[in-house]
């Protein structure tokens, strides 16, 4: 494990493998550098990147402030990218790709970026976000904050999300559910909706390829096409076979060809 300084004085853990340019992995809700996709799709990718994968704040071994901020998750990003040599390659995933893009925008040092399906809501398609639900959040315990995330927040069943609390899973999504509203936060109000706003994105001039599955929700594959459209220059594609929940070894391939 390394650890880097951001800007606030949080304490930000990372791990890094593999040799070549450098790429920083940003992970969605309820993931950690030890917990989610991303430690097996570090491993993937080590034989052609550098790769660094950090707990974000509030998790894992990273530290935390007392008054949250999207700002400060993307310093501590920055302090990240910094550590990796001043610029990078960037994946983000579901809520991990929102807060990239915002880093992105922002005018962080990211030489390009891939973001997998973060979780916009562009249309009427699917039952609405609930416009309360930062606050909504931040008032549930830590089961109740999962259940509430996935139901009404991404619109999975109750059901599955029950069968979820059998799974070994299951304690470490508890131990860093108080991050939920952040994750709320950085999608903003793209996840209401509202048409795409282009001009939140009129910043980005670096290349940009927006993903999503070919097995996701007709609702997040137009939220993704919308958000292709609306970043300046950006890319689309889409991966045959693959859900929200992607495999490494499908994406590992869409990261490699397109950081080049």
């Amino acid at each position: 494990m390394h650890t880097v300084v951001s800007k606030d004085g949080t304490t930000i853990a990372y791990d890094r493998r593999g040799n070549g340019p450098a790429l920083v992995l940003v992970d969605g809700a309820l993931c950690s550098r030890a917990q989610g996709p991303m430690p097996e799709l570090a491993e993937a990718l080590a034989d052609r990147f550098t790769v660094y994968n950090y707990d974000r704040r509030g998790r894992g071994d990273s530290g935390d402030s007392t008054e949250y901020a999207v700002d400060r998750e993307i310093e501590d990003l920055a302090a990240v990218i910094e550590a990796a040599g001043g610029s990078a390659y960037v994946y983000g995933s579901s809520s991990g790709a929102a807060l990239a893009l915002r880093a992105t925008a922002a005018g962080l040092p990211v030489e390009k970026l891939v973001a997998f399906e973060p979780p916009y809501v562009v249309d009427g398609s699917r039952k609405q976000i609930p416009r309360t639900w930062v606050a909504d959040l931040q008032a549930l315990e830590p089961a109740a904050a999962i259940k509430y995330f996935f139901t009404k927040g991404i619109g999975l069943p109750a059901a599955f999300v029950t069968m979820m609390k059998l799974m070994p899973a299951w304690k470490p999504m508890k131990a860093i559910a108080h991050t939920l509203p952040y994750d709320a936060q950085v999608l903003g109000t793209n996840c209401f909706g509202d048409p795409m706003d282009a001009a939140q994105w009129a910043p980005i001039d670096q290349p940009v390829l927006v993903v999503n599955g070919g097995k996701s929700p007709g609702w997040m594959k137009t939220s993704t096409r919308a958000l292709a459209a609306a970043v300046p220059g950006a890319q689309h594609t889409e991966v045959p076979g693959q859900n929200h929940v992607i495999k490494a070894s499908a994406i590992a391939p869409v990261i490699a060809d397109f950081c080049k």
